[in-house]
This record gives structure tokens, C-alpha cells and sequence, in this order.
């Protein structure tokens, strides 16, 4: 999947296009990618440490200004468990300026903004899209809402059932029981660091003075960003910065939040559990999770697996010719989701109810087979990085999008790990693939979660206990075959 997507919920692996595979095959991508984008993107620091980052773009009259916050699920102990996700919604209501709400949907008008705002594990953001004429009178009603948030208790009991409403239409997703099973599992100490969404009782019981806990904690100029993009110049830019989100305006906390109140790590699973969720589906899923690497301890281990990922997912894959073109799966995908506080790397597929088992197993035997020198030909692990790395440079078309890629980014990674994104790509090779495929999934532990309806689960006796014992029978196996290519060396 291409990491240069935010990812704001759990979701599907993500197709490459197959206008970009074209285009790719044509010419390879500019080594000058990372100096195009330094050209583009202006950064600078204020004296409070909010950094502001410009993405220059003239093409259309149009600005976006958006403001990235490092506040989500990794923040929230039990007792804040969604309150991320309900904050967002706080966001876009009355404020010391505009404390009715109609006045504040009025003035969204007469700025002829268009407004969202997404949580993540790593990441809150709002965003108002203007036209650039707009950007002064923008970047006031940004900070309002920013700064002077009124927490209006009328509307924080409204936006409490707008949030439970998306609670409602997640649980009625089978696939999302899967992922909520799981994920206790593979973050089995702080699971609710992993889970944006949110608790449902803490949701419905929150307060206003959580709401301004959150904003005291997180919503300081040392832990969040400012960005502008679109037609606009950086220096004019940086001094509407310096006006209206200065230190004369808006005070740094006195030490990083995250020193402050500490994000624990998440400890290592302990040994492989299977889970089987019981839901009414016609066709069974199967995940495999593994702790991955983080990216700032390992960013090279998250360039591989961008590499692998991708590889893995074509049509001409070992991995997708043992699994899918073999008939045993519908679809398979192995993918990994960059996080600084421990991505997942997940193994997911589909298959008809006779055949999950040997589905599971050849999943199983194809692990070991990732880390040696045919698994891949030199030509796709050349295409994989063409591709992606063209991907990256069409990310960047849509300005008013590019701006939420470049914050995701800021927030998990740092803006120099996207400005150097395709540069480190294309510098992934064999040993860096079979690295990280040895340090994070070969003979780990991990987690596997089965969905499958009830009747069928009986029928074929896809019990945790009987799944895990074949999970045991195929580790066996592979270790045996091991050792005896080891002895026939």
C-alpha cells in the first residue's frame, strides 16, 4: 500500500492505478523528486516551536490552511479513549469570536470555505479550502477556532451522538469486529492507543472539562503545525503566521506533551494467539498481524517494506501466484501501516470456507520463502520502486490534498522523511527487504484473526484451538525443512 496516503481508519490494501503502472514503464522517476518538492515546500520555525510549512502552488486561486496537532489514540489512556475523535468534532463549533453557531456557519460562507477535519493514531488536522483572496481573514478565523474553542454544552451534547452514530455504523461492519479482536491482541496492553474511533461508554460520558484537559495538554504551538497551501507566498505566508499564532498569542506548554504525560511502548506480543470472530459473513477473512518497525527507530525497515508490499501485491508475485491465481484465495495482501509508535504489518485475505485452512497454511509457507534471491526478480524489485516512486510524484498534483499527505507525515515521521521519501526508496535493496522480513515476521510472534459465520465455523471446526494447532503444524514443518536443506548443505 503507499504510505504516502493518510490513513485515518482501518482500511483495504490500496491499488496502485493502472494509469501510474503505465506511465512508469515509460520513464523512471526524476532523481531531482526530492529537490522538486524543496522547491515547493517552505518550513520555518516559530519562537513558540510551532512550525509553519508553505506548499507553493499557483496554478489556481485557491488556498488551504490547515492545522495538524500530534493528539490521537496514541495519547489516550482508558478514561480518553475517543476523545480525540470527539475534540475534532468540537473544533468546528462557536468560539470567543464567533460564539453562536449560526454566526460561525455564516462566516464559513462569506469565506466560501470548504471545511473537514480527520483523527488518526498519530494525527488530528482542520482544514478550511478558500479562495486565496480569502487568506487573511482565513488564517483569523482559523486561530479563533483554534485558540478560543467555546465548548458550547448544548453542541458538545449533539456532536457526543454524532460521534456514537459513527460508533453505530462501524459495529454494524463484520470487518470491523475483526479488526477490533485483533488489535486487542497485538497491542494487548494499551489497546486503546491503537483505536481512534473510541470506547463507546467513554465517548457517551465525556465532558466539556475533558475537552479543555485535551486542548491544554495537546493543543499547544510546540506540538502542532501550521499549513498553508496553494496561492500564496511563503513570506507573506510566515508573517501572517507570526501575527496571528505567534508567541504574543498563543504560549508553549513548558516542556513536550509527550514528555509530559509519556506515550508508553507498546510491549511485544508474547506468543501467537488466533481469535475467531463470529459474524454473518458469506465469505471468511483471515488476518495475520506482526509488530513492525517504527519509524523513527527503523526508517530503512519501512522503506522495504513499501518495496515488499508492493511487489507482493502484483499479479506476477510468487505470493500472488501461490495464494490467489492459485484459486485457494479470493485476495490476498501483505501491507504495512508506518507509525512512530509501532506499525502493524498484516497479512490479510479472503478465501471460500473449504479452503481457509489451506489458505492459512500456504500464507504460512510462503513467509520463509520472502528472504531468498528468486522469490523476486531484479526487474520487479526495479518496478516496484519506479512505480511507487512515480506514485509519490502524483500525489502531488491535487495541492489542497498534498497538504494533508505532507502533515501526516510531519506528525509521524517528520517533514524530512517525505522530502526524502523517493530518494530512500530507490535505494531499498535485497538485503534491506530480507532484513526487515527476518527482524519482524520470520519466527515472531503474531497474531491471526479469523472472521467467519457461526454455522460455518462449526461445520469445519475453525476453532481457535484447532487453528492454532495447525499454525503449530506449519511452523514445524518450515523448521524442519530448515534443517534439513541445512544438513544437505
Amino acid at each position: 500500500m503507499s504510505r504516502l496516503i493518510p490513513s485515518c481508519a482501518p482500511r483495504a490494501l490500496a491499488c496502485v492505478l493502472a494509469a501510474l503502472c503505465a506511465l512508469a514503464s515509460v520513464a523512471a522517476p526524476r532523481e531531482a523528486a526530492a529537490d522538486d518538492l524543496a522547491k515547493i515546500i517552505t518550513s520555518k520555525k516559530l519562537s513558540n516551536g510551532l512550525e509553519v510549512i508553505v506548499i507553493e502552488d499557483h496554478s489556481v486561486p485557491l488556498v488551504t490552511i490547515e492545522v495538524a496537532v500530534k493528539n490521537g489514540a496514541f495519547t489516550e489512556p482508558p478514561e480518553f479513549n475517543g476523545l480525540s475523535h470527539l475534540y475534532e468534532h468540537m473544533f468546528f463549533k462557536g468560539n470567543a469570536a464567533l460564539p453562536k453557531q449560526e454566526d460561525y456557519l455564516k462566516r464559513l460562507r462569506e469565506l466560501g470555505i470548504v471545511f473537514n477535519g480527520t483523527t488518526s493514531d498519530e494525527r488530528v488536522n482542520y482544514y478550511f479550502t478558500m479562495p486565496s483572496a480569502n487568506l487573511k481573514p482565513g488564517m483569523v478565523f482559523m486561530k479563533d477556532a483554534l485558540l478560543t474553542p467555546k465548548f458550547d454544552e448544548k453542541e458538545f451534547k449533539n456532536e457526543i451522538s454524532v460521534v456514537i452514530g459513527e460508533v453505530d455504523r462501524n459495529e454494524s461492519n463484520p470487518y470491523y469486529w475483526l479488526h477490533q479482536a485483533v488489535s486487542k491482541l497485538v497491542w494487548h496492553t494499551h489497546p486503546t492507543r491503537k483505536d481512534a474511533l473510541g470506547d463507546r461508554k467513554t465517548i457517551t460520558t465525556a465532558t466539556t472539562e475533558k475537552m479543555r484537559t485535551m486542548k491544554s495538554r495537546y493543543y499547544v504551538p510546540n506540538n502542532s503545525a501550521l499549513l498553508i497551501a496553494g496561492d500564496v507566498k511563503p513570506a507573506e505566508v510566515f508573517a501572517l503566521a507570526e501575527a496571528n499564532f505567534g508567541k504574543a498569542k498563543w504560549k508553549p506548554s513548558a516542556k513536550d506533551p509527550h514528555v509530559m504525560y509519556p506515550v508508553p511502548e507498546h510491549p511485544p506480543i508474547a506468543k501467537t494467539q488466533v481469535t475467531v470472530v463470529n459474524k454473518p459473513v458469506r465469505v471468511p477473512a483471515v488476518q495475520l498481524v506482526w509488530h513492525g518497525p517504527s519509524v523513527v527507530k527503523d526508517a530503512k525497515a519501512t522503506y522495504a517494506a513499501d518495496v515488499l508490499s508492493y511487489i507482493l501485491g502484483q499479479p506476477t508475485s510468487a505470493y500472488h501466484k501461490a495464494l490467489v491465481q492459485s484459486g485457494l484465495t479470493l485476495g490476498a495482501g501483505l501491507g504495512y501501516h508506518t507509525q512512530r509508535y509501532t506499525g502493524a504489518i498484516t497479512a490479510s485475505a479472503a478465501a471460500r470456507p473449504q479452503q481457509l485452512k489451506a489458505a492459512i497454511r500456504a500464507i504460512l509457507l510462503e513467509l520463509p520463502k520472502m528472504t531468498r534471491p528468486d522469490y523476486f526478480t531484479d526487474a520487479q524489485l526495479a518496478s516496484a520502486k519506479k512505480i511507487l516512486s512515480v506514485e509519490s510524484v502524483y500525489d502531488r498534483e491535487k495541492t489542497s490534498s498534498l497538504i494533508h499527505t505532507v502533515s501526516f507525515w510531519w506528525a509521524s515521521a517528520g517533514l524530512d522523511y517525505y522530502l526524502n521519501y523517493t530518494k530512500n526508496l530507490n535505494a531499498v535493496t535485497r538485503d534491506d527487504i530480507a532484513r526487515y522480513v527476518s527482524t519482524y515476521i520470520l519466527d515472531k510472534p503474531f497474531v491471526m484473526g479469523v472472521l467467519v459465520d457461526e454455522a460455518t465455523m462449526k461445520q469445519l471446526n475453525l476453532t481457535a484451538p484447532e487453528l492454532e494447532k495447525l499454525v503449530a503444524e506449519v511452523q514445524a514443518e518450515i523448521k524442519q525443512g530448515a534443517a534439513a536443506k541445512k544438513t544437505d548443505q
